[in-house]
């Protein structure tokens, strides 16, 4: 029996207040409106930045709310206006998007759309202003545009990329967020020639993605810079050849890793959002030709400080959003790397739980203990 354009009841993972367990409820999910798209979720997974405006730490915190944006489903029916995707494609939602009209849609250098660039704050569709959601008679506020912790969201067409019918749900999840963002820092931005060396700050999902991105590229050395040695062993998976924790030494780590490097790495990529890693990763780099690239979110307050002769020596440094891909244009071939068997994303993945234990996969990010870990909507 079709479902398209009636509401649709559905399980959903429900934050009602900040630092709460989410509760499984019974949503209500209307039907996609113009250029709008609502999808059947397969997989989710939990990434860091969920937890970060669950507890509330994010700007203007909206409860209730689903949160969710790693993830990968099937498209169950499409609003007017929507003509590139239709029910049955399997998609990738993601938390940014490419309306491929605006300055930067068109742009090859850039990603960042002007209609659909990342907005933690907005909690309701852009079309009307409302949530698709309904639950105990209330609106749910979105997240991110995705919302994927529900059996069922609504989503800008602009936010869903169309992949390979034949690609595996429940590992390709993983290419909507974090991996993609590490991968294509190294690949699309740092850009390392074969056997040049590579730094990487921050051993978390997102840093061992970028290492993964420097093993593709052919670096011949990869150092990988964290503050926490238990990350070290796994880091060996993902290409790193060598480790260096800052707490070890009694000088800054990027005089320690232009003495292990004669004069400098060839490329950096910094994954913490730590002010003084950003800063450290750009003064590693050789001079000449150094190129460092800034990954993480610093603090609102931070300020990056360096010498002005740092970059008068000819280093250059960058920053990157979602890796610099397109994510209509670019996800799908980056699903192709991993069917190619090119890309290997069953090593990020550390976990699984039902979507009744949605609150585990809290816990193990919380403790410390996963990379990513799958929710699994399709029971």
């Amino acid at each position: 029996m079709s479902t398209e354009g009636q509401v649709i009841r559905c399980k959903a993972a429900v934050a009602w207040e900040a630092n709460k367990p989410l509760v499984i409820e019974e949503v209500e999910v209307a039907p996609p409106q113009a250029n709008e798209v609502r999808l059947k979720i397969h997989f989710t997974a939990l990434c860091h930045t969920d937890v970060y405006f669950w507890e509330a730490k994010g700007q203007n915190p909206l409860f209730p709310r689903i949160y969710g944006h790693e993830a990968a489903g099937i498209v169950e029916s499409v609003g007017p206006g929507v003509t590139d995707l239709q029910p049955g494609d399997k998609v990738l939602p993601v938390f940014t998007g490419e309306c491929k009209e605006c300055p930067h849609c068109k742009s090859e250098e850039s990603n960042m759309c002007d209609l659909l660039r990342i907005n933690t704050e907005r909690g309701v569709m852009l079309s009307d202003g409302k949530s698709r959601f309904t639950c105990k008679g209330q609106p749910i506020y979105h997240f991110l545009g995705t919302s994927t912790f529900s059996e069922y969201t609504v989503c800008h067409v602009g936010s869903v990329a169309k992949i390979n019918p034949a690609a595996p749900l429940d590992k390709v999840c993983v290419l909507s967020c974090g991996i993609s963002t590490g991968l294509g820092a190294t690949l699309n931005v740092a850009k390392p020639k074969k056997g040049q060396s590579v730094a990487v700050f921050g051993l978390g999902a997102v840093g061992l993605a970028a290492a993964e991105g420097a093993r593709l590229s052919g670096a011949s050395r990869i150092i990988g810079v964290d503050l926490n040695p238990s990350r070290f062993e796994e880091a060996k998976k993902f290409g790193v050849t060598e480790f260096v924790n800052p707490k070890d030494h009694d000088k800054p780590v990027q005089q320690v890793i232009a003495e292990m490097t004669n004069g400098g790495v060839d490329r950096s990529v910094e994954c913490t959002g730590s002010i003084q890693a950003m800063i450290s990763a750009f003064e590693c780099v050789h001079d000449g030709w150094g190129v460092a690239v800034l990954v993480g979110v610093p603090s609102k307050d931070d300020a990056f400080k360096t010498h002005p002769m740092n970059l008068l020596n000819e280093r250059t440094l960058k920053g990157t959003f979602f890796g610099n891909y397109k994510p209509r244009t670019d996800l799908p071939s980056v699903v192709e790397k991993y069917m190619n068997k090119e890309l290997e994303v069953e090593k990020f993945i550390t976990h699984s739980v039902s979507f009744a234990e949605i609150n585990k996969a809290f816990e193990y990010m919380l403790s410390g203990q996963s990379l990513r870990c799958i929710i699994n909507l399709e029971g």
